[in-house]
C-alpha cells in the first residue's frame, strides 16, 4: 500500500531564517518526501477547517480572534509569535490536516500529515508556538460525529502535551500519554493519563525500553485510532530538547510505535510534532524519518 501524506503549501507561514520557530522545514520536508519517492502520488491537500470544528476543542472566543487575527498581544506572547493571517491560515489547514489524515487511516490503517502536533495550545488559548490542538480537534470532531468511540494519543515529542491534557481532561473516551523530558517546557504541567517523565540525557536504549513499557502498559484499552505525535526534539542536536536520541533512535522509536499498533489493527495517524534549530534542511531530514518509517508499514 502506498502511504497517504497529507500536505499543504500553507503549513509554511514563511517566518523569517533567523526567527526560533524554523517555520521552513514544512516546505522542505515535503521536497524530501518527494525525492525520496515517499509520496509518488502526491500529496492529499487538505482544506481550511470550519469554526464549528475548531470550537470543539478551544473556547470559541479564542477561535474566532485567530480567524479575525485579533489574538491579544498577552496570548500571542505565550504562543511566541503574532497571529497574522498567515499563522491563522496555517493554524486552521494544520489541523485539517491531522482531520484529514485520521479519517484516512480510519480507512486505510496509517496516514501521516506533514505538519500537527501542536500539543501545547490549551482549550482557552495557544501557546509554546501552538495556534491550535489539531490533535484535540481532530479526535473532538471525530468523536461527535460519532465516527469514533475512542482514541489515544501517543505523544512522544520531547515536551509534555499540557495542551493535549487539558483538552481531555474530562473526556474518559481519549487516553493520553506523553513521554517527555522533564525538565522541559512546560514548567508547569497539565497531568495525561500517563506521564513518562525522562532525565536529562536519556540515550536510545534506555529511551526505547522506557516506550517498550509505556505500551505494554496499555494493556486491552483498543482504541479506535491512535494518534501518534513523532516529535524529533529528543534529539541529541535538537536547540530545545534535553535528551539525546540519534536519528537511529528516533527511527527505532518510530517503527516500534507504529508496528505495535499495526500489528493488533488499530488506526494510525502520524503528525510531526516539533523539532528546532538553525539547520532546516537537518530538521527536515528528521521529520521525513516518520514517513521513511511509516511507509514501510503501510
Amino acid at each position: 500500500m502506498i502511504l497517504p501524506i497529507v500536505h499543504t503549501p500553507s503549513y509554511d507561514a514563511n517566518f523569517p531564517a533567523h526567527h526560533r520557530f524554523p517555520m521552513g522545514k514544512y516546505t522542505r520536508l515535503a521536497e524530501i518526501l518527494k525525492v525520496e519517492g515517499l509520496a509518488p502520488r502526491g500529496f492529499l491537500q487538505p482544506d481550511f477547517l470550519q469554526e464549528t470544528a475548531l470550537k470543539l476543542a478551544h473556547d470559541p472566543i479564542y477561535v474566532d480572534q485567530v480567524i479575525a487575527c485579533a489574538v491579544p498581544e498577552s496570548i500571542e506572547k505565550v504562543i511566541g509569535f503574532p497571529v497574522s493571517e498567515r499563522v491563522s491560515r496555517r493554524a486552521r489547514a494544520a489541523a485539517a490536516g491531522t482531520l484529514l489524515a485520521a479519517r484516512v487511516a480510519l480507512e486505510q490503517g496509517l496516514a501521516c500529515n506533514t505538519a500537527g502536533g501542536s500539543h501545547h495550545a490549551r482549550r482557552a488559548h495557544g501557546a509554546g508556538f501552538c495556534t491550535f490542538n489539531d490533535v484535540g480537534v481532530t479526535a473532538s470532531q471525530l468523536l461527535s460525529e460519532g465516527t469514533i468511540g475512542a482514541a489515544l494519543v501517543v505523544d512522544l515529542d520531547v515536551h509534555q502535551g499540557d495542551g493535549t491534557a487539558d483538552i481531555f481532561r474530562d473526556e474518559a473516551r481519549v487516553f493520553t500519554l506523553s513521554i517527555h523530558a522533564e525538565r522541559n517546557y512546560p514548567h508547569n504541567k497539565i497531568a495525561s493519563d500517563m506521564d513518562i517523565g525522562l532525565p536529562d540525557d536519556v540515550k536510545d536504549d534506555a529511551y526505547l525500553e522506557v516506550v517498550a513499557h509505556a505500551l505494554a502498559g496499555l494493556g486491552g484499552f483498543a482504541p479506535d485510532i491512535v494518534f501518534y505525535n513523532a516529535g524529533i526534539d529528543p534529539h541529541e542536536e535538537d536547540r530545545l530538547g534535553r535528551l539525546s536520541l540519534t536519528n537511529d533512535g528516533l527511527a527505532r522509536r518510530d517503527r516500534m510505535v507504529i508496528s505495535h499498533f499495526r500489528e493488533r489493527g488499530i488506526p494510525v495517524c502520524g503528525v510531526i510534532g516539533g523539532g528546532y534549530g538553525k539547520d532546516v534542511e537537518a530538521l527536515a531530514w528528521r521529520h521525513a524519518i516518520l514517513f521513511r518509517e511509516a511507509f514501510k508499514l503501510a
